[in-house]
């Protein structure tokens, strides 16, 4: 098998599992978050695009229901040995297959947690499981159970974790040594990913953000790229990933010229980065770090400009996107605890003038603040 953890951190995350779902008197989970059953078995696949279910009950039983390209995919990865397949055809509902399964398991009247809030679930999916499992068993969404648990990273997780931050700090080497007048931004995506490829790192699980001249006041990856002028700027965002851990990071390069807006800009996007560091600290509800990224942007005169959420949790996701939970946003009461990672992006976009400044980087929570993974400082660079 290909495990990137031994079998006791599998097992212990496990049993840890099993005692939150005692705790909230479930007698089973359906399990439809890839992020969930790589963290609980090392399964990697993306063959969650498809009906995929990981049965965990409350015994400790293991059943994966999945298709036949990836048996091996979970032999091969996971700590799953009871993997049962199901067959393509244009009448196949694999939620009565599942349905068949927990019946075996003496699932009948049984309250089972589901993860519904899951790109491995799409809404046709989830009505199927509905109708299948409706009179048999009780439902209940407890799609944050996992997460629960997936937030507070292990040691042997924070070993991944700093990997993935060198790796994000290559791809930035390279930024600095293309951006410039004529540089092409696909030979500066290709060398920034090409940074983390060499480095033994993995696909992130979206796309590298880039946007120069008006663009680089967007958020989203778009298609079509250009070449730099000699008076522009570029905006990027980007993570360094291995083993499926991320660490992201932010930056806006002006090039050719600094006008007097980025140079603020990039003041106050200095001053939010150290609230925000300092409110980030064991015990404190996260969003207590929005809103020192809000009172800095708000107090410069720039609340136009800023967002409504300044970062999120980082650690080993899927397809479609790194996001992972919580994210830093206004009342948001989860509370901060030790090795939790995340990602703080100082975003500010001024439409009016068209110029962007974004500064970010991965932190991890220590017993007293939180320490920056980055090696690189949040210097204005100019090429």
């Amino acid at each position: 098998m290909s495990l990137h953890f031994d079998i006791k951190e599998f097992r212990n995350r496990l049993n840890r599992l099993l005692e939150l779902m005692a705790e909230n008197d479930l007698d089973g989970m359906l399990l439809f978050r890839q992020e969930s059953m790589f963290y609980l078995t090392g399964y990697d696949t993306f063959g969650y695009v498809f009906f995929q279910c990981l049965y965990l009950g409350g015994d400790g039983k293991l059943i994966l229901l999945t298709r036949a390209p990836d048996l091996r995919q979970a032999r091969h990865t996971s700590i799953v040995e009871d993997i049962r397949i199901w067959v393509d055809g244009s009448e196949v509902n694999p939620a009565l297959q599942l349905k068949n399964i927990l019946q075996e398991c003496g699932c009948a009247g049984k309250r089972l947690g589901v993860e519904y809030d899951s790109y491995g679930l799409t809404a046709k999916n989830g009505k199927m499981l509905d109708y299948a499992l409706d009179g048999f068993c009780r439902l209940t969404d407890a799609s944050n159970l996992v997460n629960l648990l997936r937030v507070v990273k292990s040691p042997e997780e924070l070993v991944y974790v700093q990997k993935a931050a060198e790796l994000a700090d290559e791809a930035l080497d390279e930024a600095h040594r293309l951006v410039k007048n004529g540089c092409d931004e696909a030979e500066l995506l290709a060398a920034m990913q090409g940074a983390v490829f060499r480095g033994g790192g993995d696909y992130p699980s979206n796309e590298f953000i880039i946007g120069s001249g008006d663009n680089a006041l967007l958020c989203r990856y778009y298609s079509g790229r250009r070449k730099l002028s000699s008076k522009d700027q570029i905006t990027l965002e980007w993570a360094g990933a291995y083993r499926h851990y991320h660490a992201a990071m932010m930056r806006t390069i002006p090039v050719g010229l600094v006008t007097e807006q980025h140079r603020k800009m990039h003041e106050v996007c200095l001053e939010a980065m150290e609230a925000c560091e300092l409110a980030l600290r064991p015990g404190k509800a996260i969003g207590e770090v929005f809103d020192a990224y809000a009172h800095s942007c708000d107090s410069a005169g720039m609340q136009s400009h800023r967002l409504n959420a300044t970062g999120y949790s980082l650690g080993a996701t899927f397809s479609p996107n790194w996001m992972d939970w919580p994210m830093f946003y206004h009342g948001n009461q989860v509370i901060v605890e030790i090795n939790m990672v995340f990602f703080l992006h100082m975003i500010l976009m001024d439409s009016d003038s068209g110029n962007a400044m974004c500064f970010g980087h991965t932190v991890i929570v220590t017993d007293s603040g939180c320490k920056r993974l980055s090696r690189h400082p949040l210097d204005l660079v100019v090429r």
